[in-house]
């Protein structure tokens, strides 16, 4: 996705929540319950919502990783028994 840059200010409460603006929750489709990702970067903090459309734009793509195959064969047997 890209954007045209534009910034907002939040502010942070006693308990370290903010309020992420409309504007960004609409383009990030950020629902009530939508869980994130937060990750610690060189340029600050990275918050990356955990939506549907972000969970289907993985698939597959870590299909080649040892973990993976594991996987896919204990879903296999579990299926089959």
């Amino acid at each position: 996705m890209s954007l045209a840059p534009k910034s907002d200010s939040v502010s942070f409460t006693g308990k370290g929540q903010i309020v992420i603006p409309v504007w960004l929750r609409r383009i990030y489709g950020i629902e009530e319950g939508t869980t994130a990702t937060v990750t610690a970067t060189e340029d600050g903090i990275l918050l990356r919502p955990i939506t549907p459309a972000y969970i289907h734009s993985l698939r597959g793509k870590y299909k080649h990783l040892p973990l993976m195959e594991t996987l896919a064969e204990d879903r296999k047997r579990e299926r089959e028994s």
